[in-house]
């Protein structure tokens, strides 16, 4: 790397983005769903600012990780894929907890992380410290669990209408969405 590139901060010529959708469909055909997966994707993206500034607001956090199931096989980090740890409602859980949540039943890139450090995809202690530093509100009693069935249609109709209303039972916000 020339001084100019390393004085710009350029990365390195080969670390380069995965190529995260080639790659996931290819899984997904790999598992044997035939038709490649169709990513929704709308001409318009609807924008609703913050009615109040973020340091006034809740943030609700909601994750697809699952909670650790004892009878369902490995789940721990390095974990191959497992789809019996699965689950197929919304749930929520405590955020005073330390809740005991795996990413094994995700089609996540298993050569390149190892699903150690919990709080890379799941950040409730993030989330408590900026609350602690006064960057947000604070956090909602409970975070949301969203499910990965694959199905676009029950995920729009079924669970997102689900979880809205219960991050607004509890007087969330706003939300981060962490999709692992």
């Amino acid at each position: 790397m020339s001084d100019a590139e390393e004085d710009f901060g350029f990365a390195e010529q080969f670390d380069l983005p995965i190529p995260y959708l080639h790659r996931i469909r290819t899984y997904y055909q790999t598992l044997g769903y035939g038709k490649p997966y169709r990513w929704a994707q709308y001409r318009d993206v609807p924008f609703t600012p913050l009615k109040k500034p973020l340091a006034e607001s809740r943030v609700a956090l909601v994750t697809t990780a699952a909670p650790y199931q004892p009878d369902k096989g490995d789940q721990g980090p390095g974990a191959p894929y497992n789809s019996a740890a699965k689950f197929y409602t919304v749930y929520t859980d405590s955020t005073a907890s330390n809740p005991d949540l795996r990413v094994s039943h995700i089609g996540i890139d298993r050569k390149h992380t190892t699903a150690e450090d919990m709080r890379t995809w799941f950040p409730l202690r993030q989330l408590k410290r900026l609350a602690e530093e006064g960057v947000i509100a604070g956090i909602t009693d409970r975070f949301y669990g969203a499910p990965t069935n694959r199905s676009q249609k029950r995920t729009i109709e079924v669970d997102c209408p689900e979880i809205c209303d219960r991050i607004r039972e509890d007087g969330g916000d706003v939300a981060v969405i962490v999709a692992n």
